[in-house]
C-alpha cells in the first residue's frame, strides 16, 4: 500500500494529535498506565513491576498442553523470585471457553489471590471471566500477537451452544516476551494482523455512518486506532517474517485497538461489517459442532469482502444517498489484493472454501449479517438499497 494513500486514510488526525498519538504507540506502556494496566516487556529482571505488585499474592499460572511450555519455566522463575506461584494446566490442547473448562478454572482458583494466563484469545477469555466472577485480579503472559482482546473488558464465552459476549474486566498485567512471540505459529501472527488490517474496513464503517446517519463519531478513539493501523502498515514486510520490530508494532495495535474502544465507549473503532461475517460463520460452525477457525482468520476473510464492496460501489450504475461520500471514502483504502498478499504470506487462507464453510453459507452471510448488530455497515448500505444482488456472484466468485 502506497505511503500517500496510508497518509490520506491518516489525515483525519488534526496533526498535533496525530504527533500525540505517535508518541503513545511508540509507548505501550505509558499509554498503558492510563488505562490501569501493566503492560511490561520482559528485561533482565524479569518483570519487575509485575514482581513488585504480585509481591505477597498467591499466583496461579493457567496454561493448556501448547502453553505449559512457556507456562513451566515462567511459574519456576517466579517462585525462583520469591513469589508464591503454582501451575494449572488445563488438559487440552485447545480449550474452549465454555461453562464446563471456566468452571473448572473458577474451582481451581481457590485459594488463590491472582491468576495470570499463559497463552492469547481462548486462555485470556477464560482467566478475565474466572477471575472476575471469584472477585481476583488476573493478567496475561502473551504467546502470540493474534487477536486484540488483550485489553477489554468483555469476554467472549460458549453458552449451551451458543457463543455470547459476558462482561468481565480488564486485565491487570500484560507480560511480553518478544523471544515468545517471534517463535509463534506464524498463522497466529497472520490472525493478528488480519484483525489489525480489518481496521480499514471498520473505522470506513463507522465515518461512513457518522457521514450519512449522524452517528457519533470519536476522533480521539479513531485517530489513535489510524495511526497504530499505520505503523503495521510501516512495518508490513517485519510483520510477514514475524521480525521483533513487526511484531511489535502489531502488538502495540492489537493492545491500543481494546484502548480505542474503552475511549469510544462501544466496539466501532475494531470492528465492522467484516466482523459481523466473522460472527456469522462462527454461528455456523457452532450449528454444525465443528472447531471454530481463529478469529482474525475469519475477519481477515471479511475483510477482503468489505474492501471489494467499498471499492465497486464507484462501479455500479444505481445512484443512491450518500453513494458519492462512499466513493470518496473508498478511495483511502487498500486494494483487497494487498491485503490478500499480506494474509497469505503468513499463512492465512484467502477464500472462505478454506475453512470449510459452504457457498450456500457465504451466500446467506452476504444477504443477513449485517441483521447481527443494529449498526450501519457497507454490508448494511448494500442491502439497504437492494445492491447485493448485483454483487454476491461476483464476492462468491473473488472469496468463495
Amino acid at each position: 500500500m502506497s505511503t500517500a494513500k496510508m497518509r490520506k486514510f491518516v489525515d483525519g488526525a488534526p496533526a498535533l494529535c496525530y504527533n500525540f498519538l505517535m508518541k503513545n504507540c511508540e509507548d505501550i506502556v505509558s499509554l498503558s498506565e492510563k488505562f490501569g494496566i501493566n503492560a511490561e516487556y520482559k528485561s533482565e529482571d524479569f518483570y519487575p513491576v509485575f514482581r513488585a505488585a504480585a509481591a505477597g499474592m498467591r499466583i496461579l499460572v493457567l496454561a493448556d498442553k501448547n502453553t505449559a511450555r512457556y507456562a513451566e519455566p515462567f511459574c519456576k522463575e517466579l517462585c525462583a523470585r520469591g513469589l508464591n506461584a503454582a501451575l494449572f494446566v488445563i488438559p487440552e490442547e485447545e480449550p474452549v471457553a465454555d461453562e464446563k473448562t471456566c468452571g473448572l478454572v473458577y474451582d481451581g482458583l481457590k485459594g488463590f489471590d491472582y491468576v495470570l494466563a499463559v497463552g492469547s484469545g481462548t486462555l485470556n477469555d477464560i482467566a478475565k471471566y474466572t477471575s472476575f466472577h471469584a472477585g481476583k485480579k488476573c493478567g496475561v503472559l502473551a504467546t502470540a500477537a493474534s487477536m486484540d482482546g488483550f485489553t477489554s473488558g468483555v469476554t467472549p464465552l460458549i453458552k449451551n451452544g451458543f457463543k455470547i459476549t459476558e462482561n468481565a474486566h480488564t486485565v491487570s498485567d500484560i507480560l511480553i516476551d518478544f523471544d515468545i512471540l517471534c517463535s509463534a505459529p506464524k498463522i497466529m501472527t497472520g490472525a493478528g494482523a488480519g484483525d489489525i488490517l480489518a481496521k480499514f474496513c471498520c473505522l470506513t464503517d463507522w465515518k461512513m455512518s457518522h457521514l450519512l446517519n449522524g452517528e457519533a463519531y470519536n476522533e480521539e478513539a479513531a485517530s489513535l486506532m489510524r495511526v497504530a493501523l499505520e505503523e503495521c502498515v510501516a512495518n508490513i514486510e517485519s510483520i510477514k517474517t514475524c521480525g521483533r520490530e513487526g511484531i511489535g508494532s502489531l502488538m502495540r495495535a492489537l493492545l491500543i485497538s481494546g484502548y480505542a474502544m474503552v475511549i469510544a465507549g462501544n466496539s466501532r473503532p475494531a470492528s465492522g461489517a467484516e466482523h459481523h461475517m466473522s460472527h456469522f460463520l462462527e454461528m455456523d460452525f457452532l450449528r454444525r459442532g465443528e472447531r471454530i477457525p481463529l478469529h482474525g482468520i475469519k475477519v481477515g476473510l471479511g475483510t477482503l469482502v468489505s474492501l471489494r464492496m467499498y471499492k465497486r460501489v464507484k462501479e455500479i450504475p444505481q445512484d443512491f444517498a450518500g453513494k458519492d461520500t462512499v466513493v470518496a471514502l473508498a478511495e483511502g483504502l487498500p486494494e483487497p489484493g494487498w491485503v490478500a498478499s499480506v494474509l497469505s504470506s503468513l499463512g492465512c487462507p484467502t477464500r472462505f472454501s478454506q475453512i470449510g464453510v459452504s457457498e450456500d453459507t457465504v451466500r446467506d452471510m452476504l444477504f443477513h449479517c449485517y441483521k447481527i448488530r443494529d449498526r450501519f455497515t457497507i454490508m448494511t448500505l448494500y442491502n439497504k438499497y437492494d445492491l447485493m444482488k448485483g454483487a454476491a456472484d461476483e464476492l462468491i466468485g473473488l472469496y468463495y
